[in-house]
């Protein structure tokens, strides 16, 4: 029994380092292939349209890739180009109208703080510290450590976002590098691609790769569909809130529609984390009109959104919204905003992994010596 037990403990050893070993690997090499990962998904994207051309225009492989590749990237510039100049344009609008709104809302401030209620409340301040003596340092000590906290955080606030904007302008180059490399390797990658799937495939031992078989099928139906369901949603979404905006003639209507349409991500709350606010402050501004269209607008996207997503979901494998919150919450705390992807799709691709069995085949091996 012991013999039995050490060669277990010996064969779980061996597999803790190996996966320890390939995680560091991959930590370690993914700064390094990361170009050629995205370079291989943009050819595995349109790899159907390039085997078309093959076959219905009769175009040699390599026609038929630089075909699609100008397709795929003038079409993904062209649109950028256009957000970005729109999107850049209406931020230029909305931050020269927010001075207008912060006195707005100074004069609102002072209108609450004149008000009875408040004037009351400083009154008996006022009252018990005349009574109290002691307590007046106390008072105007955490009076002075709030204000230097807010301070602090808004200073740190509009710290990182310039050094946001530096990085980004200063990165421009290196970006420009990276796309020309990942362009030049989806055309390499992509006029032989049979040959370098082959190649790929020799790569995996056959003992794995009837294992590797599954997981990728199973990765293909789950990935792709979750990202593709997604995508679709907060497309909708955004050309939704687009339209409802622009018959209110709402400025940086654009803007607002790209942010509620990413915000459109997170399970259960989604658009209601804006607009809801949103229209709240639309009543309590005194703005009944708008307040009521942005009503509207929030239940014509409640009332698409459960119309529209059991069919796009239908096709594809999505998430639970609990461990869809876990893990965009565990991505955002590691890798930052872009954790908000990484956390879905890694908890998607460790779906994939357990459907096919690799903790299965692993337990067995560590057990019985044997993988199945």
């Amino acid at each position: 029994m012991d013999h039995v037990m050490t060669k277990r403990l010996l064969r779980g050893s061996w597999v803790c380092i190996v996966l320890i070993a390939l995680t560091a690997l991959f930590y370690w090499l993914l700064p390094l292939i990361y170009p050629f990962l995205i370079a291989w998904l943009i050819a595995y994207a349109m790899n159907p349209l390039v085997r078309w051309l093959q076959s219905a225009a009769k175009l040699p492989r390599w026609l038929a890739v630089t075909a699609s590749l100008l397709l795929y990237f003038g079409s993904a510039g062209i649109v950028l180009s256009a957000a970005v100049t729109r999107l850049v344009k209406e931020l230029i609008t909305l931050a020269e109208s927010l001075d207008l709104h912060i006195e707005e809302w100074r004069g609102w401030f002072v209108e609450w703080s004149q008000s009875e209620g408040i004037q009351n409340i400083i009154n008996e301040i006022n009252s018990f510290i005349a009574s109290n003596p002691g307590y007046e340092n106390t008072i105007n000590k955490n009076i002075d450590n709030t204000t230097s906290t807010i301070s602090s955080a808004i200073s740190r606030l509009l710290s990182g976002f310039l050094s946001g904007i530096v990085n980004l302008l200063t990165s421009l180059p290196n970006l420009g590098v990276i796309l020309i490399v990942i362009l030049l390797a989806t055309f390499f990658i992509s006029k032989n691609w049979d040959r370098n799937m082959t190649f790929l495939v020799g790569l995996v031992p056959s003992p794995f790769r009837k294992t590797g078989s599954e997981v990728w099928k199973d990765l293909q139906k789950a990935l792709f569909g979750y990202l593709r369901a997604q995508f679709i949603m907060i497309s909708i979404t955004a050309v939704i809130v687009l339209i409802g905006l622009l018959i209110l003639r709402v400025d940086s209507a654009f803007t607002y529609a790209i942010l509620i349409g990413f915000v459109d991500l997170l399970p259960y709350l989604g658009v209601g984390t804006v607009m809801v606010p949103w229209l709240v402050y639309a009543y309590m501004s005194g703005d009944t009109g708008f307040g009521i269209g942005l009503s509207i607008l929030y239940g014509i996207i409640l009332v698409a959104r459960q119309l529209i997503e059991p069919k796009v979901l239908a096709s594809s494998v999505g998430l639970d919204p609990l461990p869809t919150l876990i893990s965009m919450f565990v991505g955002l705390k590691l890798f930052g905003v872009l954790g908000l992807i990484i956390g879905p799709v890694s908890f998607v691709v460790f779906g994939a992994i357990v459907r096919a069995g690799v903790l299965r085949d692993l337990r067995n091996y560590i057990v019985n010596g044997r993988l199945r």
